[in-house]
């Protein structure tokens, strides 16, 4: 195997300033739209990066469940590791990795926790085992066996026998509030397209093309 003979020149698409919507929340959804018409599995799947307070990052793929001009939202135990780390420094970056299309779509910005009743209605809207999930795990926490998450997913079962399980008070969801996003189309020769919105004072959208 000699990973340097893995290339793909990219001749999709190309991307012009004239094409770009003025306001960055805008293009994301034609994009997410075009993403959703090509097919492409789990669109809304983004890679979360966070800084732990040792400074040591990490990163790990979370599904985006909402997004409109105040950011984007996530679900997630708030004693997970990108909670704790979120708790810390609340400065975070987002990668949609859209490679079908040959394009990437990436996103920072400072993350705030949703309001109770956003994630109240969000979890009601999830399927019942999904919901049973977020009481069984510890997220990021050492288990020894796979066994304990099924004998704690069978206690579940029971004590919430009658079909409604509330939402747990140790998870809720996260909105990344974006400060700059950078939209990447894939050209050949590695000469691609990039454009980055940058939100100036006032709140106004700052559009800059940058060398690939």
């Amino acid at each position: 195997m000699n990973l340097a003979d893995y290339r793909r020149d990219y001749t999709q698409a190309g991307l012009e300033l004239t094409n770009l919507a003025a306001a960055p929340i805008e293009q994301f959804r034609r994009w997410f739209q075009e993403a959703e018409t090509a097919g492409l599995i789990e669109p809304n799947a983004m890679s979360l990066a966070t800084v732990g307070g040792d400074g040591r990052p990490s990163v790990r793929t979370v599904l985006l469940k909402a997004f409109d001009e105040k950011g984007l939202v996530f679900y997630t135990n708030y004693e997970s590791r990108k909670a704790r780390d979120l708790a810390g420094n609340s400065a975070a970056a987002l990668l949609f990795p859209w490679l079908g299309l040959e394009r990437q779509v990436s996103v920072e910005g400072p993350v705030e926790r949703v309001s109770l009743a956003e994630s109240v209605r969000y979890f009601a809207s999830r399927p019942h085992g999904s919901q049973l999930g977020a009481w069984v795990s510890s997220q990021s926490s050492v288990i020894t066996t796979r066994t304990l998450l099924e004998e704690m997913l069978a206690q579940m079962k029971q004590k919430f026998a009658d079909g409604k399980v509330p939402l747990p008070p140790f998870w809720g969801g996260f909105r990344v509030v974006p400060q700059t996003w950078e939209f990447w189309q894939g050209r050949p020769n590695r000469l691609h397209d990039r454009f980055r919105y940058r939100q100036q004072d006032g709140g106004a959208w700052k559009i800059e093309r940058l060398a690939p």
